[in-house]
Order: structure tokens, then sequence, then C-alpha cells
């Protein structure tokens, strides 16, 4: 098992330390989960596989090709949980918020904002280093068929629907080519300080890949009746509505998640789901993939350090 030195704090915390427009009350969680996200969060629970990753030499995520939506892939062609397990992870960053930081924000807060010229560092890195941003049906083909990836590839993904992301972080994706996944939270569309439906689908349009991140960020863990509808389904079929295409992916608020969620999602279409650092599901891998969460405080060579030993 690898791990590293992590300032991050609990995920589930995020809500006592950030100052939101939109949903103050709706990021919240229970103290038993703030444990359970802190250890999320703190270490690499899946350790990294050895072997290379297939890939498609130094071709950018464009020039690859997609590869096709899951719903292109044959049932009997897919790999089962042990395969796709046994693949090397690709590493997938997580951010929040694209600004500079603020008097009023506390220390914890301070992971979930990156500073606008410290990201625009990260990103430099990334480049220079000679990763390659994929989106999600990449990886969806390269876990369940295979599939060849670009060299070094590399996720960008966008939780929250914060403005800044299409304001600052869009543009400096866009100078270096890459695309990314905006985990789009719909409570918030057309708020004060966010996205508006206009932005989510000028992205869309653009080649990014928006996904579903609920309603208003209610923890997925507590979710029993109707939830599945009010924090999945409605919010889903909005994005649908918005983009013009299917919604196939979905982050789990906190990056909590428990096995039951998963034939929900299953059920309203997702072909996939994203948490954090925590361990995957042996038997539902594509429903636990890991991210890490990109610290404001880390510089390049630290973020850079965190993929090599995280993934």
């Amino acid at each position: 098992m690898k791990s590293f030195a992590s300032p991050l704090m609990a995920a589930a915390a995020l809500a006592a330390t950030l100052t939101l427009p939109a949903c103050n009350d709706s990021k919240s969680a229970a103290v038993s989960e703030n444990q359970q996200a802190s250890a999320v969060i703190g270490t690499a629970a899946d350790s990294a596989e050895t072997a290379t990753i297939t890939t498609a030499g130094t071709a950018t995520a464009a020039n690859t090709g997609n590869t096709g939506s899951p719903a292109t892939i044959p049932a009997g062609k897919r790999a089962d949980a042990a395969t796709i397990t046994a693949r090397p992870q690709v590493p997938i960053l997580c951010y929040h918020q694209i600004r500079d930081w603020r008097p009023r924000d506390s220390k914890g807060a301070k992971d979930y904002i990156v500073p606008v010229e410290q990201f625009k560092a990260q990103i430099k890195m990334l480049a220079d280093s000679g990763y390659h941003a994929i989106l999600p049906d990449q990886l969806y083909a390269y876990l369940t068929t295979g599939a060849p990836l670009p060299s070094k590839p590399i996720m960008l993904t966008f939780d929250d629907t914060d403005l800044d992301q299409f304001t600052v972080a869009k543009p400096t994706l866009d100078k270096y080519g890459y695309k990314a996944v905006y985990f789009i939270m719909t409570v918030s569309l057309g708020r004060p300080n966010y996205m508006s439906k206009a932005q989510v689908k000028q992205l869309s349009d653009e080649g990014n890949i928006i996904g579903s991140h609920t309603w208003d960020h209610h923890n997925v863990k507590k979710y029993q009746g109707h939830d599945w509808v009010t924090q999945i389904e409605k919010p889903t079929k909005q994005l649908e509505e918005i983009t013009g295409k299917k919604i196939n992916y979905f982050a789990y608020p906190f990056g909590l998640w428990n096995p039951e969620a998963i034939p929900e999602l299953k059920k309203r279409g997702m072909d996939a789901a994203f948490v954090l650092a925590e361990k995957r599901d042996q038997q539902d891998p594509l429903y636990t993939i890991r991210r890490i969460i990109a610290s404001g405080y880390w510089s390049p060579r630290t973020l850079h350090n965190s993929i090599v030993q995280s993934f």
C-alpha cells in the first residue's frame, strides 16, 4: 500500500469551512462520515499497479479518437470486475474552487481552493510533463476492453458548478488543449458565483464532459425512497436537456458511497461513478473509480509526487 503525506481535510467537512452562496446548508455530513472521509483523503488506499498502461504513443486525447460511449461496447465484450481492478489506474484529479484565498478562508478550506496562479502552474506542469487529458468514455473503454490510451493519461475533473471553473479553469485548460469533466450540482445553476445553464452547455458543446453531482450535494449514504428521484434522476434529466446529450457519469458528494447506491445509479443510466481516494469496491470497480483532490497548498512538484504515489 502506498500513502503520501497530505494536508487535506475530510471531504465531508468542506461544508463547515466554505461559505458557498447556493448550498451552505446542503453540503453536510455526519461526524462519523467525516472520519471516513478523512481516511479517504489522507491515504491513497489502493496501491498502484506495477504493469504499464497500454498507450497509443504520444498521441493527444483528441487524435486517439473517442472510442465510443459505453453503449457501443457490447456487454459480452466488457471485462469482469477482477480484470478491471487489475488494470493500472489512471490518475484522476478533483478540483473545486479556482480563486485566490480570502482572509475569511479557513486553513481547511484552502485545500479545496486553488489560487489562480497556483492552478495555472499545476496545469502547466502537467503539460510540460507530457500528460494527456482523457475523458470518461476513453477511461471506460480502457477499463472494460483494454483499449489503448495516450501516453501518460490523466483525467481532470471539477465538482460543484463553481463559476471560476468556467471563467478561470477553462481558459487555462484551453491553452494546453485539455478537456475536462464537470460534475454539476444542479441546485446552483444560475446562482451568483455559479455557472449558468448556457455555460454548462458551452462546456459540453466544446467537447468537455458534463456529469451529475446530485441536486444539492446531499450524502448518497443517506438516500431513501424518493431521494433517488430528487437527487439523481431529475438532475440528470435536467442536464440532458441542457446539453442535448446522455449523462453517463456521476460523482458522489464528499466521495461517500455505499453498495446500495450502485444499483440505483445503474437503473438511472450511469455507466460509472467516481469516489475520492478510498479503496475501490472489488465487485463494482466502475462505480468506485478513484480520484484525488488537488490541494490549494500543493506546488506543481507536490502535485506531481502525489499523482505518482497515489496511482
